[in-house]
Parts: C-alpha cells; sequence; structure tokens
C-alpha cells in the first residue's frame, strides 16, 4: 500500500478519498515531522519543500500540490531527486474570477470604504466620495490562461467592457470566442486601462511588473487587482503611488513577504486599498473540488500514470 503524506491542511473530501485508497498520515499526526523517511508520496498547498527536504526525502516519488503555484517547492531539486511534481490549475479560476471582479467592484463603488466609515462612527459627505461605473470601462487582463479568461468573459458578459489581453505565450487564435483587443507591448496598455487585472505566475520575468514607472502611466482613476502572486506588485512603489492620490484603488489578495500581511503594512493605511489574505481561490466548492484533484492526482501517478498536469 502507498505511503502518503499530507503536509498541511486540505479539505476533507481528498483525504477521505485518498484514506480509501493508501497508508496515509495527515499534517496533524505527530508522524508528519517523519515524512522524509517514509512518504513515496505528498499532498500540499502552501507548504514549503526546499531543496534540502528533497534530498533527505530518499523514497519519495511524487508530489501533488493544490493549485498552480509552485513557488513554495525547490523544482530544481526535485529533478535532480528523480521525483515527480505535479499541480492542480484551473480549478479555482471560478473562484479567483469572481475575487478579482468583487474587489474592482468594490473599489469603484467604494463600498469596503463606505462601510469602515459606517461602522468607525466617522461622519462624512457622500458627495465628496464619488465612486466610478464599471459600464464599457477598459479591462487591461496580465495573462490569458484560466482565471484570465473567466476575467475576460465577466467584465464582457456583465458590463460590455473594453478588454485589453496580453500574454505573449498565447497564439493569437487564442481567445477567439472573447471579443478583445491584443496587446504586444505593455508599454501601449499601461495608460489606456481603467482596471488592470493581474493573471501571471510569479517567475523572475514577473518579479515586479508592476513598478513605479509602471503605475505613473496608470490613470489617475484606474483600479489594480493583484489575485495572482505578491511579489508581481512592487508594494513600495505601489503605497508610494497611492499615498500620493494616483488611483482610484487597489485590490490585493496576494502579498510579498507575509500572508496576510501585518496591521503595520503601509497599505493597509490607506482607505483605498482592500487587503484579502490569499483567499481568492477560498470557496467550499473550490476547496472540494481541489482537494479531490489533488489526491486522484497523486494515485494516478503512484500506479503509474501519467500526471495529468506535469511540472517536473
Amino acid at each position: 500500500m502507498h505511503k502518503i503524506y499530507i503536509l498541511d491542511q486540505f479539505h476533507p473530501a481528498g483525504v477521505e478519498w485518498i484514506k480509501q485508497r493508501a497508508d496515509v498520515v495527515c499534517w496533524d499526526d505527530p508522524r508528519i515531522h517523519d515524512w522524509h523517511q517514509h512518504a513515496q508520496g505528498v499532498m500540499v498547498r502552501t507548504g514549503k519543500i526546499s531543496g534540502e527536504d528533497f534530498g533527505r526525502a530518499k523514497v519519495l516519488r511524487v508530489v501533488s500540490k493544490q493549485g498552480v503555484g509552485v513557488n513554495n517547492m525547490d523544482l530544481a531539486a526535485a529533478k535532480a531527486c528523480g521525483i515527480t511534481v505535479c499541480n492542480t490549475p484551473g480549478i479555482n479560476r471560478e473562484a479567483v474570477a469572481d475575487m478579482a471582479l468583487g474587489m474592482a467592484l468594490s473599489l469603484s463603488r467604494r463600498i469596503t470604504e463606505f462601510d469602515r466609515m459606517i461602522r468607525s462612527g466617522q461622519a462624512f459627505n457622500r458627495n465628496d466620495f464619488m465612486g466610478l461605473e464599471m459600464w464599457g470601462k477598459t479591462i487591461g487582463i496580465i495573462g490569458m490562461g484560466n482565471t484570465g479568461t473567466e476575467v475576460a468573459k465577466k467584465y464582457r458578459h456583465a458590463f460590455d467592457a473594453k478588454i485589453l489581453a496580453h500574454d505573449p505565450f498565447v497564439s493569437d487564435a487564442h481567445w477567439g470566442e472573447i471579443p478583445h483587443e491584443r496587446i504586444r507591448d505593455l508599454a501601449d496598455l499601461w495608460p489606456r486601462v481603467d482596471v488592470l487585472s493581474i493573471h501571471v505566475p510569479y517567475t523572475p520575468q514577473t518579479h515586479h511588473l508592476i513598478n513605479a514607472a509602471v503605475l505613473a502611466q496608470l490613470k489617475t482613476r484606474a483600479i489594480l487587482v493583484n489575485v495572482a502572486r505578491g511579489d508581481i506588485v512592487d508594494e513600495d512603489a505601489l503605497y508610494a503611488c497611492m499615498h500620493s492620490g494616483h488611483l482610484h484603488g487597489a485590490g490585493l489578495d496576494v502579498w510579498s513577504d507575509v500572508e496576510p500581511p501585518l496591521a503595520t503594512h503601509p497599505l493597509l493605511t490607506l482607505p483605498n486599498v482592500i487587503a484579502t489574505p490569499h483567499a481568492a481561490g477560498s470557496t467550499e466548492e473550490t476547496q472540494i473540488k481541489s482537494s479531490l484533484r489533488v489526491a486522484e492526482q497523486l494515485l494516478h501517478v503512484m500506479n503509474g500514470g501519467e500526471p495529468f498536469h506535469r511540472v517536473v
């Protein structure tokens, strides 16, 4: 029977499924600390697996990761050790797209801002806090993958928005069913968008893709939404930009250093920033589907099958 270790908390759906088919040790079992010695397969969500971990895991064959991001693992070490790493992209796309759209709407109409002021007893004149309508706005979508696709559909169907899209890794035929304008050079996109929605993985190339120079080119009343990875946005530059009065608002589900951010984070002092704790994919439906998919893929590979989504 395969020996499976689940390194951090998963929805019970996938845990119970794999427990019926393998010998499983869960995250809350004291034996979890011995996974390097005994694990043949590993399920992981956000826990880090370092190069040292891979080197010590002498019988490990497969790591199945919930979600698309794999920056919590040393992939070079996994490859050197002959360990298969697979992930589960696309399962949370509807949930993440919902969050991206919800953040933009809350910022445009100042929903969260009004709520905070009312709850605190703050006196204000609502006419001093004009919102923005979303109908017909220009939406810049960076990344035309699973989540970016759902975001584009939602804006088109709900608001007849104009979609500007950038993704150098997809063909010209991609999104044939979604009216959009393909932007090759991002310099041509920045000054045109009313909402900038980020949906790319974190790589050396996307590190601080949104920096001070980019932020300065955005419209004064533009909205920035990041539900991808924290280090894609230079948070210091974003704070300086917004503190100066540039941008209508920013919605951040992902953060550079600590998630959720510390209460002392400078961006949290700004009323037109919405902060969430990397929770865009955290719906009951998504967690059930993701947990099952991670477990099914792990056992499939351990039984000799090809990964549904191979990373290494």
